[in-house]
């Protein structure tokens, strides 16, 4: 089950919204020029989801620091057990029929016209590494700023779903924002996370006593090290 690749782009249209107009302006307020913004998207299947964050990333981005000198630094890790969905997510190819759920702007800026479809335009590929990852037995990345893990606990039973969880929050900063699907929830450790959006499933973790992960550490340093971009 957890080889199924259902997604699509800017699946849940008002979420992402949301997303763009609320969580990230509230996230990248008040970062220093140099910092490094750091997303990490489990599950990721074919790689929409990853690429849809990129893409309404890069559009507050381009508003916020139209009037600077200075961006920030991104880095995006997208990762899922499926070695075959994480190819095709590097590639950045997909059918015509995307035009249902990207709008016209977006095409036209973020996409290149194929004859077989679309490909994304290498500026927003190169915002993203994909990467091989088991969400449950691997170690998670760390000092994240947001994190989106949509439709994959739905899959899992719940005692994996309760051993995920608390992996999310020991990844996030202090206050960050774990964007979950319409139905998925964090009902089993409120202690950990408070609700931005019930209706859209953010949520920001809860400082608390520093956690311990037996084994843990950045993969950051594995996973750049192995992966190559398209």
């Amino acid at each position: 089950e957890l080889l199924i690749n259902v997604t699509s782009f800017f699946r849940d249209s008002d979420a992402f919204i949301a997303l763009k107009e609320t969580i990230l302006p509230s996230l990248l307020e008040g970062k220093p020029a140099g910092y490094v913004f750091r997303i990490w998207v489990a599950g990721c299947a074919t790689g929409e989801e990853a690429y849809s964050i990129a893409i309404v990333l890069r559009e507050v981005l381009d508003e916020i620091y139209a009037k600077r000198e200075q961006e920030l630094g991104i880095q995006i890790y997208a990762t899922d057990l499926d070695d075959d969905a994480i190819a095709v997510a590097r590639a950045g190819s997909y059918p015509p029929n995307i035009s249902q759920d990207v709008t016209p702007e977006r095409l036209r800026r973020c996409f290149l016209k194929e004859d077989s479809g679309y490909k994304v335009k290498k500026d927003i590929r190169g915002m993203v590494v994909f990467a091989v990852q088991n969400v449950i037995k691997d170690p998670p990345f760390t000092r994240l700023d947001l994190i989106s893990c949509r439709n994959l606990m739905i899959y899992l039973e719940p005692e994996l779903q309760n051993r995920l969880i608390p992996n999310l929050h020991f990844a996030l900063k202090p206050n960050g924002v774990l964007f979950l699907s319409t139905s998925e929830s964090i009902t089993n450790h409120p202690e950990l996370f408070s609700v931005l959006d019930r209706k859209w499933k953010f949520y920001r973790a809860v400082p608390t006593v520093a956690a311990t992960y037996p084994g843990i550490v950045d993969n950051l340093a594995q996973i750049t090290g192995r992966v190559g971009r398209t």
